[in-house]
């Protein structure tokens, strides 16, 4: 039997690793609407305090949100009075 048993771990509790990665638990994740792939910025709130915010991009947010609202071509006739 392994003498080093890793300690059991209190939920919604996790640890900076050698490589200063941490595992955020699942729960926090859930409650706060963060997903996979979602991109976070790190800000410092105080000493020992690091809020992880998503980091929303606006033209990802809106791009294609007006697709069908003009007739086909009415844009490129627009465009053309700006010439």
């Amino acid at each position: 039997m392994n003498p080093r048993v890793k300690a059991r771990r209190r939920r919604g509790y996790t640890r900076v690793s050698g490589k200063h990665q941490v595992t955020i638990p699942l729960d926090a994740l859930e409650e706060a609407g963060i997903r996979t792939g979602d991109r976070l910025r790190a800000e410092v709130r105080g000493p020992g305090e690091v809020a992880l915010i998503r980091d929303d991009d606006p033209v990802a947010r809106f791009a294609g949100a007006l697709t069908d609202v003009y007739p086909a071509g009415e844009l490129d006739a627009l465009r053309r009075e700006w010439s």
